[in-house]
């Protein structure tokens, strides 16, 4: 409808959220869904980015979506990611979460069973590319700086409660050391110490 590619979309966002990561002194290794890199990966976070249709489907399809994937071998940790993700980026965009029924076909994804078991997965589907088109191509910065938090505010162990912080001290105190830093980004990314 818009001209628009899903993955051209995703690869702006997944590139920036990189980016934020990176100032905060992460390394971010950028997957393709289907990588076998992705087969036993060991992370931290496995965070497959994602948009919804770009199709009309009433004037109620806009907002996101956080699920978790692959095995939840950690279930309170797989909680605490996607609410760490919900809030922040929730309040970063001011879109709405409809839940964690994530409207994409999972076959079509990677098999993200084969993640290992120690590495927490979600995926996020940031917008729908119709009604949410502006903001999914107009604020990118916006949408990565929401998901960025997310991740940080998982790894950090803090409060998945509404925020009004300074975007910039976000993931700063309490930092893991250079040994602990390791994250996937896939459907376009990962990091690593």
């Amino acid at each position: 409808m818009n001209n628009v590619r899903e993955v051209d979309v995703n690869l702006r966002i997944v590139t920036l959220v990189r980016d934020i990561l990176a100032s905060q002194g992460y390394k971010v290794d950028l997957f393709q869904e289907f990588s076998s890199e992705l087969t036993d990966y060991t992370a931290l976070v496995l965070l497959a980015i994602h948009a919804d249709t770009c199709d009309f489907i009433n004037g109620k399809a806009t907002g996101f979506k956080v699920a978790s994937i692959g095995k939840v071998s950690y279930p309170v940790e797989s909680q605490n990611l996607n609410n760490c993700l919900i809030d922040r980026y929730q309040y970063r965009t001011k879109m709405n979460y409809l839940g964690n029924t994530i409207s994409s076909d999972s076959e079509e994804f990677y098999n993200y069973d084969e993640v290992n078991d120690y590495t927490t997965a979600s995926i996020i589907e940031t917008g729908y590319l119709n009604l949410d088109y502006r903001t999914l191509t107009e604020k990118t910065d916006v949408v990565a700086r929401g998901i960025a938090e997310g991740i940080l505010c998982y790894i950090n162990n803090e409060s998945a409660t509404l925020i009004a912080a300074n975007s910039q001290n976000v993931g700063l105190p309490g930092a893991p050391t250079e040994q602990e830093k390791r994250f996937i980004l896939p459907g376009i990314g990962s990091l690593t110490p």
